[in-house]
């Protein structure tokens, strides 16, 4: 695997996901470090070569949006798994988050305010999105009229995560859990979306991951709000453009995703992302974060 986890002084890697690397401390205390690697995917796949600076970019955009979700954006605070005060080894400066150890829900919380990607393709077959119908001659690239939850089974690595409804949900959280869950992953969608929208920018979908402290309290994990985990369009080439490929300039990893698709038939391994794809992604994740925490 690209940019394999690196050994870190004090802790033991157990753990690496598509793009992360977690670490439990040798001393046995109850944190967990969380390492956001270079690495990139798309599709199911840990793509070749890596994102130069992805993962120091991503860790600075997902602290910036913790602080603001926190009660800086002038909403409530939302509970979220960082460990005041805690700093990651010298190692992993820049790319790891000390946490708390969480137990983890198997429920990808996506949340979807515009008509794109895969929800595209289901409205012009069936007019729904994940199962939820949607008013009629919807364009690419639109904006719905409200956002709407479409969770996602947390699959394995390896395996493909999976799309399921509101009460395979409460089947598997439970149904004042599952209800906590769509009803956060909205409140915090919306505050985010008015905070991209102060800066030019469009929040068009993205997807959260919860766990539960030591008290049962719902709690935000992982990354939030990344060039990863979400899409973000250019607010002023969204009004002007004519087609859809004008309209959601994006600055997030949709140029791999779109070259990928383009370039492979998504059988076998995919192939190695050429250079310029990869300069051009990297340049899009500075982009972005700047023009949000600018």
């Amino acid at each position: 695997m690209t940019d394999a986890a690196t050994p870190l002084a004090g802790w033991t890697h157990t753990y690496s996901g598509k793009v992360r690397d977690l670490y439990r401390p040798e001393d046995g205390a109850d944190r967990m470090l969380v390492v956001a690697s270079d690495r990139v995917s798309a599709f199911d796949h840990v793509l070749e070569p890596a994102i130069p600076g992805k993962g120091a970019l991503l860790t600075a955009l997902s602290l910036w949006w913790f602080a603001q979700l926190s009660g800086a954006d002038g909403g409530r605070a939302i509970p979220n798994h960082l460990i005041d005060g805690a700093v990651p080894p010298a190692e992993a400066e820049g790319r790891g988050m000390v946490v708390q150890s969480l137990d983890m829900l198997p429920v990808e919380c996506v949340v979807r305010g515009y008509l794109t990607g895969s929800g595209w393709a289901e409205y012009q077959q069936d007019g729904t999105v994940c199962g939820i119908p949607l008013p009629e001659g919807l364009g690419n690239g639109d904006r719905l009229p409200e956002p709407i939850f479409t969770p996602a089974y947390k699959a394995p690595l390896g395996e493909h995560d999976e799309n399921i409804s509101f009460e395979r949900t409460v089947e598997l959280v439970g149904a004042e859990r599952a209800a906590e869950l769509r009803d956060t992953s909205l409140e915090i969608y919306r505050r985010a979306a008015a905070i991209a929208e102060a800066k030019g920018l469009i929040l068009a979908d993205t997807k959260f991951e919860f766990g539960l402290d030591a008290d049962g309290v719902l709690t935000l994990a992982d990354e939030v709000l990344t060039s990863d985990s979400s899409r973000y369009w250019d607010a002023t080439a969204w009004r002007s453009g004519t087609t859809p490929a004008e309209r959601m300039a994006s600055f997030d990893k949709q140029i791999v995703r779109d070259w990928l698709a383009a370039s492979w038939d998504k059988t076998g391994s995919p192939p190695e992302l050429p250079s310029d794809i990869v300069e051009r992604t990297a340049a899009k994740y500075r982009e972005l974060l700047t023009l949000l925490t600018a």
